[in-house]
């Protein structure tokens, strides 16, 4: 689990890097294989799941402004003042990894500068309550509390989730919830947490390519994602790269 977040967590960096305006998002997709199999690791996502009839054709989801989540990478140019979700899964050695972050394109506005700073503070504080002996409604409503403190709106339709040798594994948890609601946390349990944050309504509907999910008042969302290890203590975030 550690070997495999490490690589989306290569990627992930790379991203920030190459995110920039005038560049498409097949570009990025393209940069995202690269070092994925560069690293004798499977991309999580593609041709997810197995037997779809639609299964997803890219390696990496780039959803951009009023996308949440699930965008297709294909040719679209990313302009100034865009801002852009980039979710990345990894397979190494049976073991997946899966993590996400929402950039800027060059100079954007304080606004969409405050949803990326709410929303990846949101999933700092559900890591924080991500502990052996807590339950998975303690990091529900911490994620909650935050965003919505904010003025914000957390989706309902898709959530964070186990991970292991299966990309999406129980439990589920949600980015809504009750304090001591839900499973309890035991140590050693892998979970991706991902808050995915909409600045207007919270209803959401999926696009004639039965992946890109976006806003339905067309406002900005933004997307942050760990995999992380419960233990004892702090919870162990596997996809932040090691120095």
């Amino acid at each position: 689990m550690h070997r495999a977040g490490q690589v989306v967590a290569e990627v992930l960096d790379t991203m920030r890097e190459q995110v920039a305006p005038g560049v498409t998002t097949a570009m990025l997709n393209e940069t995202a294989e690269s070092i994925i199999r560069g690293h004798n690791a499977i991309p999580s996502f593609l041709g997810y799941p197995p037997g779809s009839v639609h299964p997803f054709p890219a390696s990496i989801c780039a959803s951009v402004n009023e996308e949440l989540v699930h965008g297709i990478p294909g040719p679209r140019v990313l302009q100034e003042g865009d801002i852009v979700s980039i979710d990345v899964g990894a397979i190494l050695d049976g073991y997946h990894g899966d993590a996400a972050i929402t950039l800027p394109v060059g100079e954007i506005s304080p606004d969409a500068q405050r949803l990326l700073e709410v929303t990846e503070a949101a999933l700092y504080e559900g890591i924080a309550a991500a502990k052996a002996g807590y339950r998975s409604g303690d990091v529900s409503a911490a994620i909650q509390a935050y965003v919505e403190g904010h003025g914000y709106n957390v989706v309902r339709e898709y959530t964070g989730h186990g991970i292991g040798r299966k990309m999406h594994e129980e439990p589920q948890v949600p980015n809504h919830g009750l304090r001591g609601q839900g499973v309890r946390l035991r140590k050693g349990m892998t979970i991706a947490l991902e808050p995915m944050v909409l600045v207007g309504a919270r209803h959401v509907r999926t696009l004639d390519d039965h992946w890109a999910v976006v806003s339905c008042d067309g406002k900005l969302n933004a997307h942050f994602e760990h995999t992380i290890a419960i233990t004892d203590g702090e919870a162990e975030i596997l996809t932040r790269r090691e120095a």
